[in-house]
Formats: structure tokens, C-alpha cells, sequence
């Protein structure tokens, strides 16, 4: 195993869904890089955030930007019949499929909050699949023992 990780990181996860987990995220990489950086743009977070305060209906569109997320994430699952974490799952059906309507200006943030949430999750669990398959990049399988951010990755897919 890869000398760079302390003796007691080297144990592995030997479980095949990991491994594939582990495999799909390393084979898209530059792709899920890619899809983050688009994110984080201006046309992304940057602008829908501002949208969200100054009472825009364009914050909308950030579920443009969550959906992408989610595709990208629901690709790498190595079992997707299983589905997402059931708390992630959640949110994304309360923050995601919505339209304006004029009567969300009288309750602004109870209207439009979830949008941001479900997008903020999404884009954090992105993030931890980038930053642990670049960490884990030289690993044939991940590690036994987790780091938050990769424990996080797997109750995502349901394998924690």
C-alpha cells in the first residue's frame, strides 16, 4: 500500500462496492473537477446565492446546478438500485423540481431555502469525492479507517 499513509490507513476496505465506489471515482475525476469548478463560477453559486438575497426568481435555476451534481454523483454509485442516503434523498426531493410562484415573495426564504440546502449538500458530497479520490488516487481500494469526508461519501451511497 501507498507509503504516504500513516500504518494504520494501509488496512483496506476490501468490500467490492467500495473498490468499484473507490475505481468509479478516480476513472471521472477530471470530469467531476470540471463539473465543480462550472459550479463554483459565477453563472453557478455565486450568482444563485446573490439571486437567494436579493429576491430574485432566478435562485431558481440553482437546481440547474444541483441536478448536474446529482447525475454526477448517482453515476458513480456502484450499486444504484440502492439509491442515495435517505437524509440526502430528503432533501433533494424538498429542494429540488420547483417553480416560482408569485406567492413565494411572501415567504421568501420558507420558499426558496430548500433550493439552497439541497444544492449545498450536493455540491459538499461532490467536493469530498474529489478531494478523497485525489487523496486515495494511488490506492487499489480506500481505507479501512475513514476520514469524515470519506465516511460521508459512503452513507451517501448507503455502504456505511
Amino acid at each position: 500500500m501507498d507509503n504516504e499513509f500513516p500504518k494504520i490507513l494501509q488496512k483496506k476496505d476490501e468490500r467490492p462496492e467500495a473498490i468499484a465506489l473507490l475505481q468509479n471515482i478516480k476513472a471521472h475525476l477530471a470530469e467531476l473537477e470540471a463539473l465543480l469548478e462550472k459550479t463554483n463560477g459565477h453563472w453557478g453559486m455565486e450568482d444563485k446565492i446573490y439571486r437567494f438575497y436579493h429576491q430574485s426568481l432566478k435562485v431558481f435555476g440553482i437546481q440547474d446546478y444541483t441536478d448536474k451534481l446529482v447525475k454526477a454523483l448517482q453515476d458513480l454509485h456502484p450499486a444504484p438500485e440502492r439509491g442515495f442516503h435517505e437524509m440526502f434523498a430528503r432533501i433533494l426531493a424538498e429542494g429540488t423540481g420547483k417553480e416560482f410562484s408569485m406567492s413565494d415573495n411572501d415567504h421568501w426564504v420558507e420558499s426558496t431555502r430548500s433550493l439552497l440546502e439541497a444544492f449545498f449538500h450536493a455540491r459538499y458530497f461532490l467536493e469530498m469525492v474529489i478531494k478523497y479520490g485525489n487523496k486515495f488516487k494511488n490506492l487499489d481500494a480506500p481505507p479501512n479507517l475513514l476520514p469524515s469526508g470519506w465516511a460521508s461519501v459512503l452513507y451517501l451511497y448507503r455502504m456505511r
